[in-house]
């Protein structure tokens, strides 16, 4: 495996940010440092667009790509722009059986469907500043039918473990699914991972695959992980997560992801 990153993919919860959305000064200065030496670093989240401009703008990127949605939404950064990106692609699927089929078996559960760009419609409202953008408390009927992104199942109810349960259980087809830190599901289209988004931006920048880093976290990271020819899991990740990297470093309340991309620099 080639030592040289040309591109390196950051989760953003528990890898660039801790889970009170603290951003350190030394990993924002070795995200600078790594993109000043040349380095195509690419944001790569669960996040909505919405949620994820505002970290883009704390680590003062404003060219290249981001990968939000768990990959279902793919920005072009560009600052001549009037908003200072744009969606070079988008994934979406129909979530009607999906959700008929999570309500039967989750019934109190909260569910909410991305709308791109705008925010969510939610069967009922989420605690505060889990979800960004405008969000519409609506009629569960009213989150079916229409062309998706991006469908989130939360239920306190419910552990990791019993959402990663029910969906060896029940099967659902044509969707893509990643079961969260907490009580949280997300669901994309069929095929679509942060790893599907990242390809079309190694193959717009011709990048080998071999010099390509991934650095994260979570469950929604691990096909991340097998599509980079290195990985790396924070250390506070969950064991599936440590096992499937190539490297740990240490747990985001120690800088871990600055220890990486500080090697990275010449």
């Amino acid at each position: 495996m080639s030592e040289r990153v040309r591109l390196a993919a950051l989760d953003i919860d528990g890898t660039i940010v801790d889970h009170d959305d603290r951003l350190s000064e030394r990993v924002r200065t070795a995200v600078a440092d790594v993109v000043a030496s040349g380095v195509e670093v690419v944001i790569a989240t669960g996040r909505s667009l919405h949620g994820t401009l505002p970290v883009l703008d704390r680590l003062g990127l404003t060219t290249g790509w981001a990968v939000c949605s768990n990959g279902a939404v793919l920005l072009r950064l560009d600052p001549g722009l009037p908003t200072g990106y744009e969606i070079a692609h988008a994934e979406t699927f129909d979530p009607t059986a999906a959700l008929a089929l999570l309500r039967e078996h989750l019934p109190t559960a909260m569910y909410a469907v991305e709308d791109v760009g705008a925010g969510f419609r939610l069967s009922a409202p989420f605690p505060a500043d889990e979800l960004t953008g405008e969000l519409h408390v609506v009629p569960f009927d009213q989150l079916l039918h229409r062309p998706a992104t991006r469908v989130i199942v939360r239920s306190t109810d419910h552990t990791p473990q019993d959402f990663t349960d029910l969906m060896q259980k029940i099967g659902l087809h044509g969707v893509n699914y990643a079961v969260g830190w907490s009580a949280w599901l997300d669901l994309a289209p069929d095929g679509v991972s942060k790893a599907s988004a990242l390809e079309r931006v190694r193959q717009e920048l011709d990048v080998p695959a071999t010099e390509t880093l991934a650095v994260g976290d979570g469950r929604n990271d691990l096909e991340m992980f097998a599509w980079a020819g290195r990985s790396v899991a924070m250390g506070q990740a969950a064991p599936e997560v440590l096992a499937a990297a190539t490297d740990v470093t240490e747990p985001v309340e120690r800088d871990g992801l600055a220890l990486v991309l500080e090697a990275l620099i010449p």
